[in-house]
């Protein structure tokens, strides 16, 4: 087995999680959410999102989220620009990495960014250049890649075209997402042995939702095969709008665990990011996701 050393794990709770939460999370709540986390040791917490507020109101203090972080050496926080316009106010507000979002999916990505896979990548191609030219890294995200809640299965040449695409314009990362959560092991391997033919491993990430309970299984098969960047978010946060039943991605503490029990470094700790776990889910009246962060409540 070919499991890496260390994992590091890019939390996007405060982002991907909350974005789609139906009553207005506080600003002060936000920036403490990021702050907790970058506390207990997440090397990357994803900040916020600079899209429209009239499609995404929740996102739409980012200005004020982004320049309101008590920044911790050592720790990044990117924020999602999806074109020129976010791009120029992330960059105005102090933005060190931003991230693009695509599809392997024709169907999901007209119906999530309104255009074709090829048109959001000529959206996408200023916003690398741009910040190319003023020291800004990009991540880019692939969404559905092992199902689509309009065209079912994906093929991994799909997902190997977009995240290659992704890569000759300048992402130094590309983020592949189950975005509805449907994958199983087997296929999650296929899938990163395809891209990994267009891409190096080493500059792939795993971003896989826990819909169907798989999202445990997924990453490791995937660290099987020398994925050593992990999408995380904290309590299980999140969910996608566009697939009935989806739920958040993988929860970090469950991460966390697993990769502590392997004897694969994190640097996360574990009791700091569960406890933030219970936190933030009061805030939001709910129970953590997470059933680690549950059973460490229990204890």
């Amino acid at each position: 087995m070919n499991f890496p050393e260390k994992v590091r794990i890019v939390e996007v709770g405060p982002r991907d999680g909350l974005q789609n939460e139906p009553e207005t999370v506080a600003t002060e709540t936000k920036l403490e959410l990021i702050h907790r986390l970058a506390d207990a040791g997440l090397p990357a917490v994803e900040a916020t999102a600079f899209v429209s507020p009239k499609w995404v109101p929740q996102m739409a203090d980012h200005e004020t989220v982004l320049t309101g972080i008590r920044r911790r050496a050592g720790v990044a926080y990117p924020v999602l620009t999806p074109n020129m316009k976010g791009f120029d106010a992330a960059a105005a507000a102090g933005a060190e990495e931003v991230a693009v979002f695509g599809a392997a999916s024709e169907s999901f990505s007209k119906k999530n960014i309104n255009c074709s896979i090829d048109e959001s990548l000529e959206r996408f191609r200023p916003v690398a250049e741009a910040a190319r030219a003023r020291g800004i890294r990009v991540r880019g995200y692939v969404s559905c890649v092992l199902g689509c809640p309009y065209e079912g299965t994906i093929e991994p040449a799909a997902v190997a075209r977009v995240a290659r695409a992704l890569r000759e314009m300048g992402c130094y990362e590309i983020s592949l997402g189950d975005t509805i959560g449907t994958g199983t092991p087997l296929k999650a391997q296929r899938m990163i042995a395809a891209v990994a033919e267009q891409v190096p491993v080493e500059a792939l990430a795993a971003h896989f939702h826990d819909t169907y309970g798989q999202a445990l299984a997924n990453l490791f098969a995937v660290l099987e095969l020398g994925v050593a960047t992990v999408d995380a978010s904290v309590a299980g946060l999140g969910g996608c709008p566009y697939a009935r039943g989806a739920s958040g991605n993988v929860a970090t503490e469950d991460v966390v665990y697993m990769l502590d029990g392997m004897g694969i470094a994190s640097g996360v700790d574990l009791d700091a990011v569960a406890a933030t776990g219970r936190w933030i889910s009061a805030e939001l009246g709910r129970e953590p996701a997470s059933k680690v962060g549950r059973a460490l409540a229990a204890e």
